[in-house]
């Protein structure tokens, strides 16, 4: 596909996205060259669209496009339980099994003191805010199951604790090193119902 400056163009900008490599920025690329020109409006449209319309929710720093996000805003979920996470990416995969039916909080990453992810550069003081009152009796601690997880896990914990919140840890089924991301519903929904107090 050489020859053409914005081919070139927009192999480069393909090429930034993450998991997309050379190849699959060719493969996109050509789909993009021959389908209809309405095709490649519609999808531009919608990555524009979708950049203006959705921003983190206030409360737990979940994807939102209204003042809350879906489930912060919903009157069903239970209030006494509060999932932790470390990104809004770990939260559809946790929905999608329908075992867990309470609120979310984003941390926004996961410590990682080497490359100068410190407590301060996490939600967790806004979490602890939300922990303040009575409400909130279980907290899940969902981070994923490898080093960085583990180490924002038992700091979690070590502060949720002397709280008198219930704090418990996915259980088996999650691989040690593995993303939520790429879990299967089963396997988390299996981890979710056999959480364990941390």
């Amino acid at each position: 596909m050489q020859g053409a400056p914005s081919i070139q163009v927009l192999l480069d900008e393909l090429e930034r996205m993450p998991g997309v490599g050379p190849k699959s920025a060719q493969r996109i690329a050509y789909w993009l060259l021959n389908g209809e020109r309405a095709q490649a409006e519609r999808l531009a449209e919608a990555i524009v669209q979708v950049k203006d319309a959705v921003h983190f929710c206030p409360v737990c720093f979940n994807y939102a496009e209204g003042n809350l996000c879906g489930i912060c805003a919903s009157d069903k979920r239970d209030r006494s339980q509060i999932c932790v996470v470390g990104e809004p990416r770990d939260i559809p995969p946790i929905e999608r099994t329908g075992a867990y039916h309470g609120l979310y909080h984003v941390l926004g990453g996961a410590l990682n003191p080497l490359e100068g992810i410190t407590p301060d550069r996490l939600h967790i003081a806004e979490l602890m805010a939300r922990l303040g009152g009575n409400e909130v009796q279980e907290v899940v601690l969902a981070t994923n199951p490898n080093v960085e997880g583990e180490t924002t896990a038992s700091y979690l914990a070590r502060l949720i604790r002397p709280l008198g919140c219930k704090v418990t840890r996915l259980a088996s089924g999650l691989p040690v090193g593995g993303d939520l991301e790429f879990a299967d519903e089963a396997t988390l929904g299996r981890a979710i119902e056999t959480r364990r107090e941390f």
